[in-house]
């Protein structure tokens, strides 16, 4: 249960990190800091949803499907979370860059916290 809150608060202050430095770096993203917090939320939540249902599909078979997947899974989740109020894009190409992004900061550092982070404050149980 520790390693599940621990995935949890790192899953959801990488989504916040990741959608910050997007609309530092695409112009065309807009965040709006009313609604941002839903649009971590939000984002956060259809991400996993999407990355358990291709895990469960694929079973980890194929590292390329799952690369693949998780570039889908950000897109779709950064539309989602723009049909609220905390993102905003002025068109396609914005939306296509963000979610380019945002995959690559999530990836990379979903990696490290799980390599470097996760075993050092949650030791996985020894069996």
């Amino acid at each position: 249960m520790v390693r599940f809150l621990i995935r949890l608060g790192v899953s959801l202050a990488l989504a916040a990190l990741a959608l910050a430095i997007a609309a530092l770096l695409v112009p065309g993203m807009h965040l709006h800091w009313s609604g941002f917090l839903v649009a971590i939320i939000v984002f956060a939540a259809v991400q996993a949803l999407i990355e358990w249902l291709v895990e469960t599909l694929f079973h980890r078979g194929a590292p390329a499907v799952a690369g693949v997947a998780g570039l889908i899974s950000t897109a779709v989740a950064l539309f989602v979370a723009s049909l609220g109020e905390g993102i905003t894009f002025d068109g396609i190409a914005p939306w296509v860059l963000a979610a380019v992004i945002v995959w690559i900061i999530t990836a990379l550092a979903a990696w490290l916290s799980g390599k470097y982070l996760l075993p050092r404050i949650a030791p996985a149980k020894q069996g």
